[in-house]
């Protein structure tokens, strides 16, 4: 265990319960292994049950042990990377109060914990950065004789090339294709659907270089909202946010009262336009005229309904802002004592 602040001058055991150590008097807790029976199912698993049970585990491994699968987030040269196979999962806590970083190999399963005994909120300390390093170098530590061996492929699944992107069966206008896991039941459906958020234009492309768009789902648009300016398809106009059916809360806050208070607001967000003028539309009454693809509206409790219009395209989605009664409180967990 680890700490990223200075403790207090008391010793562990009024710090926590978890802690009762004495100096010069230090005896292991009488620990009884808890009497663990088997569910009583009315017959033993089936052999398909247990070969699934197998897959899933060994697919879940697959997934925490996948350097490029966590890219994002962490970034492809991260203290989670061993240059060995090994599994990894992050956690923190609401507030900062714990970090902690649970990782396996074939050989080892190692836990590290970041924190205060004082459940004292550390400094924007996430699990990537408290615990991660310790873990890092225990793996290191104890593999360093020997490297363990390569995890086990999933039994009963088959690797097929997917779209990165959408996950479905390539085309040739997919620019990234990856291999991933498939039940054999699921191999049908692969074969019947190709990607399709990949489709060739014909503006500004030719025989020797073809042109391809990106067409995605509804279900992509908080997603594609964070993402920087896009090329959409020609002729098409996208808002990105609000979504269709979005409910916002608006929550009153200490300086509501001051008129001089800083007035909270919903960003609209439009794809499909560069340099052309858009005029954002709420319940039928015009609200501005701009160059710029987003606008921020201050926020107001009713049903909503925003348009965008740029020439002779445009875009409208239903939205609801709702007044919250009480303010969020704190959110997560905490070990107190009795």
């Amino acid at each position: 265990m680890a700490r990223s602040k200075q403790l207090s001058d008391h010793p562990p055991s009024t710090q926590s319960p978890l802690f009762n150590l004495k100096p010069n008097n230090l005896q292991p807790p009488n620990l009884q292994p808890p009497n663990l029976q088997p569910p009583n199912l009315g017959q033993k698993a089936t052999l398909r049950e247990q070969h699934s049970t197998l897959s899933t585990w060994a697919l879940i491994t697959d997934i925490l042990s996948d350097p490029q699968a966590r890219a994002q987030g962490f970034g492809v040269d991260s203290v989670l990377n061993l240059p060995f196979p090994a599994a990894v999962k992050t956690g923190t806590s609401s507030n900062f109060r714990d970090t902690w970083t649970v990782g396996f190999t074939k050989n080892y399963t190692v836990a590290t914990w970041v924190g205060n005994f004082n459940g004292e909120p550390m400094e924007q300390v996430s699990g990537v950065i408290g615990a991660a390093p310790l873990w890092h170098r225990i793996m290191l530590h104890l593999h360093q004789s020997q490297e363990p061996a390569p995890f086990q492929a999933p039994p009963g699944l088959v690797q097929r090339p997917v779209c990165a992107l959408s996950g479905l069966r390539p085309t040739p206008a997919c620019p990234t294709v990856v291999q991933e896991y498939f039940y054999p039941d699921d191999l049908q459906d692969y074969e019947r659907q190709s990607d399709t958020f990949y489709q060739m234009t014909s503006v500004g492309a030719n025989q020797q270089s073809p042109q391809y768009i990106v067409n995605l789902p509804d279900e992509y648009n908080e997603w594609l909202a964070r993402q920087p300016q896009g090329n959409l398809a020609p002729g098409k106009l996208k808002i990105l946010s609000p979504r269709e059916g979005d409910l916002y809360m608006l929550y009153p806050t200490e300086s509501d009262q001051d008129s001089n208070s800083a007035v909270q607001r919903l960003e609209f967000k439009v794809a499909g336009v560069k340099s052309e003028s858009v005029e954002w539309w709420l319940n039928g009454e015009k609200l501005t005229t701009n160059s710029s693809n987003s606008f921020f509206w201050p926020l107001g409790p009713g049903d909503w309904t925003l348009e965008v219009k740029s020439g002779d395209i445009s875009d409208r989605v239903t939205f609801k802002v709702q007044l919250a009664e009480n303010p969020p409180t704190r959110r997560g967990f905490s070990i107190a004592g009795p």
